[in-house]
């Protein structure tokens, strides 16, 4: 997800936004992804998913939806996950497209490509699968990538699988949530399953992935790497011929971190690994059994999932230490806990920079503090007031809008992030930081692997006596006077 820098604050209260009952996922059962799949060299990914659909919700359900993310790379896309003013710098070599095509659909009554953007494949099943029922559906895929510094593409060093397997809409209020890929923010929204994956790359690429690497298999010229992860909300790889690997351990977590330029790389793996303890400390248990950070291209500072984090390769300096103690941070805020981003974005993005302002204020050796952090937030949050006032005559400060309803990233990073952190700084300094991180840690525990609404997140202060509902209401709806 996007990175940013952090700041100061203001008042008290909170409000209960959107309800959704996403599937209870740490003890119940879930859905389970068998991935097969190559990768060539020419850019193409092809194989096979075998989903075991398991009905969490308390409604029978007709047909499966499932999210075609690489579709937003097609030549006539309607919606793009790449702003007007970074396709430049993220097409490096000139205009280039990818998408995924569906081959087959098996044990269903019919299928299609649609949703608003051709980027849902709908799959109708020959009866309806029922609460706490299973059902089983393979889809064969073939995807092709775009030369493109993003999530989904081939960069000059690195190629970025993220996306690029049909995966199921994320569950709202019992129902599949269909979704576009808006450039601003980060329109990516799936619940928690259990995924195998096994692929097969050309024998000289290193795998960076979501998951634990259980069998590794040279087959001649190629190299078959499955991996499989437990309780993840979306699953990508990077692949790379050209990476080296620095790994650490932070308690039971396995750390690597994956470059083809050295140069950072003691200093990533170890910011890492103490990021990874100090969240653990604070918050709750790291999630997973392994956390990969890989260097590779993006024109977004970061791109992160399920025990990976993927990193802009020009980072450097303070910028490359706040991209990786916010980007670690998402796997408490997204990965573990999850919210809806299209609705609820601030949700992970303003915890995760917060988070990352924490950990700094911990961690001096850095040169980074919160109070400059947040600072910094509060100047840049002032500013987009400043201009749009004068501009305008007015400034939109709702952070509870739609993805689709924010102008421009410059909107949505002043507004779902900024604004996000001076409100979390704001409450810190009112209840007391003790109080503040033991809500916070009671908010991550009863909502792990779960998707949780702005609700969950008042609800765990007042679980532990603290009544904000009103200090939410007043910064998330824009009435208040901040």
């Amino acid at each position: 997800m996007r990175n940013r820098n952090l700041w100061l604050g203001l008042a008290l209260s909170i409000a209960c936004c959107g309800s959704f009952t996403a599937c209870a996922q740490a003890e119940q059962e879930r859905s389970r992804y068998e991935i097969v799949a190559e990768y060539m060299r020419d850019g193409a990914l092809t194989g096979t998913v075998k989903l075991d659909f398991f009905n969490c919700t308390e409604n029978a359900i007709e047909v499966l939806k499932f999210n075609l993310y690489a579709n937003a790379y097609r030549e006539n896309a309607l919606y793009s996950p790449i702003s007007t003013a970074l396709q430049d710098e993220a097409y490096y070599a000139g205009k280039s497209y990818g998408e995924t095509v569906i081959t087959s659909v098996l044990g269903v009554k019919s299928w299609e490509v649609g949703g608003a953007d051709e980027n849902i494949l709908y799959a109708y099943l020959e009866t309806p699968v029922y609460p706490d029922e299973r059902r089983v559906v393979d889809i064969g895929f073939s995807t092709r990538l775009a030369k493109v510094d993003h999530r989904a593409g081939i960069t000059k060093n690195a190629v970025n699988l993220g996306g690029c397997f049909p995966t199921l809409c994320g569950v709202q209020n019992g129902a599949f949530y269909e979704s576009v890929a808006y450039a601003e923010g980060n329109p990516y929204f799936s619940d928690c399953a259990d995924y195998t994956v096994s692929l097969t790359v050309p024998k000289d690429y290193a795998v960076a992935s979501s998951g634990t690497e259980t069998d590794e298999k040279t087959l001649e010229s190629k190299k078959r790497h499955t991996v499989s992860a437990t309780n993840a909300r979306d699953f990508a790889i990077v692949l790379s011929e050209n990476f080296g690997v620095k790994t650490e351990k932070a308690g039971k977590t396995e750390i690597a971190y994956y470059y083809f330029d050295e140069k950072n790389a003691d200093c990533a793996v170890k910011l890492a690994k103490e990021a990874v303890e100090y969240y653990s400390s604070v918050f709750g248990e790291y999630p997973f059994e392994t956390l990969s950070l890989a260097q590779t291209g993006l024109v977004e500072p970061s791109a992160e999932y399920p025990a990976l984090c993927m990193l802009k390769s020009s980072l450097d300096g303070e910028e490359l230490s706040r991209v990786i103690a916010q980007a670690v941070a998402h796997q408490w805020w997204y990965a573990a806990v999850g919210c809806n981003p299209f609705e609820n974005a601030w949700q992970d993005e303003a915890l995760a920079e917060y988070s990352a302002a924490l950990f700094f204020e911990k961690h001096g050796d850095y040169g980074l503090n919160k109070q400059t952090l947040v600072k910094g937030a509060l100047g840049r949050y002032k500013s987009y007031l400043d201009t749009y006032q004068k501009t305008l005559g007015w400034a939109d400060t709702r952070m509870t809008r739609s993805l689709g309803e924010y102008l421009n990233a410059y909107e949505y990073e002043s507004v779902a992030v900024d604004k996000g952190v001076v409100m979390l700084d704001t409450l810190s300094k009112s209840v007391g930081e003790k109080k503040f991180l033991a809500a916070l840690r009671k908010y991550y525990n009863d909502n792990k692997y779960e998707t949780a609404t702005p609700a969950h997140l008042s609800g765990a202060f007042e679980r532990i006596g603290l009544d904000v509902n009103g200090f939410f209401e007043g910064y998330l709806s824009g009435k208040g006077t901040f």
